[in-house]
């Protein structure tokens, strides 16, 4: 391992101490390394703190043979609740305070579609009660609805089960009428709970005329309703002791039933690990935390536990990938389909080998 963390690390002059997630007014160079780490299989799983996670975040927090701060930002395929929410959620589980500005969930950077959407309807899919659809309408997406505002509207469009009494899970207070109201786009922030009921609300959606609920287009060969996926996790790893099928599941399903139906292939745009847009995200985030006072990259090191999305992904935007053997990837040596950078047993053994090669150069 140390010969390939020493091909990874470049010389620099001394940084001074980062205070966190304030900005530091110091004229002397900061680190010009940061962290950026997944959170299911790496910091927790399921409801379950990694005992390492603790130490390894205590560590960046200053806690270390050099004093320093380093900046770090978790960036997840996990989603589902605001930042702030899931920055609480982490901070009680580790025993260490996240600030939501480094938080990146896998929605995150799907808010900056609300510059073209915020006055269109949007069909908000995934998480549990309306969680996604309060997410939204903090993001900007003025006329967000769910599958429960479809499901009051008409019973039938899903008979295998009744609409929810509660409701606290409408959008309006006043019943809307799909009928007339086009469905503008369709946008999965979170992994659904009702698998049956979303497939069918979502291909209703795609299959209409004009975004009209009800209705069936006469050319599939046109797609006019977009579709947008916060992630594309096949698997993920829970308490469970195998992975569970994730977002990713989900989209094939979709995508299997819509080319079976219409003949045609289902166009999307995904966001999340691997792709680029998600990565392009945390490097603004990180930089809103601790700005580069050098026009030089920051080295960005990127630990995981999912090869196919974590480590693909870092690998395919420069970063240097981290395979940490807590979460998905449980086997010996490196990934054969998604070769990591460097493979370490758990997150802090990552974090202390890192520091100490980025450290020892000053």
């Amino acid at each position: 391992m140390t010969s390939i963390l020493n091909r990874a690390f470049t010389l620099y002059r001394k940084p001074t101490a980062y205070d966190g997630v304030s900005r530091c007014i110091s004229t002397i160079q900061k680190p010009n390394y940061a962290f950026a780490f997944d959170i299911d299989g790496v910091l927790i799983k399921g409801k379950r703190r990694i005992p390492e996670a603790t130490r390894a975040l205590k560590l960046l927090n200053g806690e270390n043979n050099h004093n320093r701060n380093i900046p770090f930002v978790l960036l997840t395929n996990g989603g589902g609740v605001t930042e702030e929410e899931k920055a609480r959620q982490i901070s009680e589980l580790v025993g260490v305070k996240i600030d939501p500005k480094q938080v990146v969930l896998s929605h995150s950077p799907m808010q900056n579609l609300a510059i073209k959407y915020n006055d269109k309807r949007v069909l908000i899919v995934g998480g549990k009660g309306r969680n996604c659809y309060d997410v939204a309408k903090k993001y900007g997406f003025k006329e967000a609805v769910t599958p429960h505002d479809i499901m009051h509207w008409n019973s039938s469009s899903w008979p295998h089960s009744t609409p929810t009494s509660d409701l606290s899970m409408l959008t309006s207070n006043t019943p809307l009428e799909f009928s007339n109201l086009p469905i503008h786009a369709v946008m999965v922030f979170h992994d659904t709970y009702d698998w049956g009921r979303d497939l069918q609300i979502m291909l209703d959606a795609l299959c209409s005329q004009d975004g009209i609920m009800g209705t069936r287009k006469f050319d599939y060969t046109i797609q006019d309703v977009p579709l947008y996926w916060s992630n594309n996790d096949l698997i993920w790893s829970t308490d469970f002791p195998a992975p569970r099928l994730g977002q990713g599941a989900f989209k094939i399903a979709l995508d299997s039933l819509y080319k079976t139906l219409t003949g045609n292939e289902l166009k999307s745009t995904s966001f999340g690990k691997p792709h680029g847009a998600t990565y392009q995200f945390a490097e603004q985030v990180l930089e809103s935390i601790q700005p580069q006072s050098t026009q030089r990259n920051r080295r960005v090191y990127a630990v995981g536990d999912n090869p196919a999305a974590d480590i693909q992904g870092a690998n395919g935007y420069g970063w240097t990938s981290v395979l940490v053997r807590t979460g998905v990837f449980t086997g010996k040596g490196n990934s054969p389909d998604f070769p990591a950078d460097i493979v370490c047993e758990n997150v802090e053994e990552a974090v202390e080998s890192i520091i100490a090669q980025e450290e020892k150069h000053h």
